[in-house]
């Protein structure tokens, strides 16, 4: 019998999904004064973390303090809900620190879900969008499966794993999306009959097992930093008096890797049945085993999944091997000899979109009103879904209010303008993952300046708070402050100076000087200064980090500001208008498919899409000059 459909309330913002996209998108747009639902195939899956249970890491915890930085909500959940801290690479540069925090999976999903149930304009429904109507290239409506019709003005769709999910287990293959929830089914017939094309992408997850069950004195203690150090800009300063949690440290064998050698044929990826693509920088246990096959022993790290809870995630052996087999491969990692799984490692395969359909805003090309977010785009990761989520209900909000100018972060703004332009502009034939090396103005995008950089950008928009915007405003002001107060305090060169600059294991110095240049010493610092700086005022960690990195990076970031100018005219070189690129003349094959595919907005963009070659710029450049010489005659 077909479900009779109804009409539901008008809204001017759906959102499909609620995981770290769905959630940064419909807090984004209710903030911003829309009148937003977002819908869930199930309430207890809210900001669910399906996987690995903390947040952050290489690359990623910069896209955390940016989305922060704008206005989003991942830090300060996280923040609430973290049962260990770690910096990570503080031995390297300060372009390359990333914060690293374990997470209390359940409380970080019930702190999330609160603050979604409390927020104005938005309500929250568990419910399965089965089909998206669009009228004349533009959004008009979704129905749900029980049979509301929702007439809206923009869809965001942040499914996750959902779409079409298939877990698999060796032989053992079924429909769900991750932790045995229901998968979307019919979602996917909806989105092909609006000509979009879906493509299977591939992830997994590890065993969970009983913490009781192992044997931690054979493994190494993994103990949080003694200062913690918040994500969210807001908590700067604030005591997190909290006792830390461990992780452990271990490692598989040859004894392992002979187990899994000799089940491969089990395994689905192997065994050719797997049709998805699995992402290169997490690979399951068995990828590592045939891919660096020298290699006879893998990192593994326990981690504890929360307070209330003995299931602890075994990362760095994900599997899609049968249960049996599982069982008998933990076991022969060393303090594992007896473990007792709670639940078993899989795969999941999922549908997800070729993202080079979409603008940089992340609405599609073609469709008015219609974005994606998250997994969906081919991105994986929670941090690299909230960022495209924050991006998409912003552009859906300054869209529908009529705003002409979009929000747009560049490759030289942040690490959410890189990972965004990527998508858009190269596409990805695996999962893709956030990491430093992908920016190349690393130095400039630290994650402990994501506030300087870009909280006015957010306060713009309208979704910062005016309490966080003054907040910033006194940092950089702090800052400034700071520094030329250093540049004024004057160093002589008297036997007292030089031996302290001796005991500093620095050399002495010549010649009068500040304590500004004393600091681009390597062996000095801004703290070890406070010898020659008796009245130097008590000023917070982060503004303390900030003066010195600008003092000892001063000319390194200077030569990367001027690259960067050099990129942006490239960038402000707007060609949004050409429609059909086959009218210029001079142009490739190739270049013509790819730019009427991609629709680049700037010079820049066009010169990044693969196939497009310096030759095809200089053709668009001619271009450009010929047709501002006809419109000026």
């Amino acid at each position: 019998m077909e479900v009779r459909k109804y009409n539901e309330e008008s809204v001017d913002v759906i959102v499909i999904g609620a995981g770290h996209a769905g959630c940064e998108a419909a807090l984004a747009t209710s903030r911003m004064g829309l009148k937003t639902v977002i819908l869930t195939m199930c309430l207890d899956s809210v900001a669910d973390l399906p996987c690995n249970p903390n947040i952050g890491g290489t690359g990623k915890g910069h896209l955390v303090r940016e989305i922060d930085a704008l206005g989003g909500e991942m830090a300060l959940i996280i923040d609430k809900s973290f049962i260990q801290s770690r910096m990570l690479n503080t031995s390297k540069g300060p372009a390359v620190h990333s914060l690293r925090v374990q997470a209390d999976k359940k409380k970080y999903h019930t702190e999330m879900k609160k603050v979604l149930e409390d927020q104005e304009n938005l309500d929250l429904v568990e419910a399965e969008v089965v089909k998206i109507n669009v009228e004349e290239n533009k959004i008009k409506s979704i129905e749900t499966m029980a049979g509301a019709v929702y007439e809206t003005k923009a869809v965001i769709i942040a499914t996750g794993t959902y779409l079409k999910g298939l877990v698999m287990m060796g032989e053992l293959q079924y429909e769900s999306g991750p932790h045995g929830l229901k998968a979307a089914t019919e979602l996917s017939k909806s989105l092909n009959d609006l000509g979009i094309e879906l493509r299977r992408f591939k992830t997994g997850t590890p065993a969970r097992i009983h913490r009781d069950s192992v044997d931690f004195s054979k493994m190494e203690i993994q103990k949080g930093d003694e200062e913690i150090v918040p994500f969210s800009f807001m908590n700067f300063g604030k005591d997190f008096d909290i006792e830390q949690e461990n992780c452990y440290l271990t490692y598989t064998n040859l004894e392992t890797k002979k187990i899994i050698e000799e089940n491969l044929n089990r395994s689905p990826m192997y065994a050719g049945i797997v049709k998805g693509v699995g992402p290169r920088y997490c690979p399951s246990i068995e990828d590592k085993i045939v891919r660096f096959n020298e290699r006879d022993t893998h990192q593994v790290f326990l981690e504890p999944e929360g307070l209330d809870t003995k299931e602890m995630y075994v990362q760095g052996v994900s599997s899609t091997l049968p249960e049996e087999i599982q069982k008998k491969m933990y076991k022969t990692i060393e303090g594992m000899e007896n473990v007792k799984f709670m639940r078993s490692a899989y795969g999941i395969e999922y549908d997800c979109i070729d993202s080079t359909i979409l603008k940089r805003t992340l609405e599609h090309n073609e469709i008015e009103g219609l974005y994606f977010a998250g997994q969906i785009n081919g991105s994986s990761g929670y941090e690299e879904a909230a960022s495209q989520g924050l991006i998409a209900g912003i552009n859906a909000a300054l869209t529908i209010k009529g705003e002409e100018e979009p929000f747009i972060l560049d490759r030289s703004d942040a690490y959410i303008g890189v990972l965004i332009d990527d998508l858009v502009t190269k596409g990805t034939n695996e999962p893709y993952r956030m990491m430093t090396s992908r920016a190349e103005y690393r130095l400039t995008l630290r994650q402990d300046n994501a506030d300087l950089r870009l909280t006015e950008k957010g306060y713009k928009v309208g979704l910062v708070t005016e309490e966080r915007m003054n907040k910033t405003k006194e940092k950089k002001e702090s800052i400034y402050k700071e520094l030329e107060r250093l540049k004024k305090i004057q160093v002589t060169p008297t036997e007292e100076t030089n031996n302290k600059l001796v005991e500093l294991g620095s050399g002495p110095i010549k010649h009068a000087t500040n304590v500004y240049d004393l600091i681009k010493r390597p062996e000095l610092s801004y703290d070890s200064m406070v010898v020659f700086d008796g009245e130097r005022l008590e000023l917070l960690r982060e503004v303390r980090m900030q003066v010195e990195t600008h003092i000892k990076y001063e000319g390194y970031i200077a030569k990367q500001q001027h690259q960067i100018e050099q990129f942006k005219k490239l960038e402000k070189r707007k060609i949004d208008f050409i429609e059909d690129y086959s009218n210029i003349k001079g142009l490739s094959n190739e270049a013509v498919q790819k730019l009427n595919q991609i629709k680049p907005d700037s010079l820049g963009q066009a010169s990044r899409i693969s196939g497009v070659s310096p030759a095809d710029i200089n053709v668009i450049l001619i271009y450009l000059e010929t047709r501002k010489r006809k419109l000026n005659e």
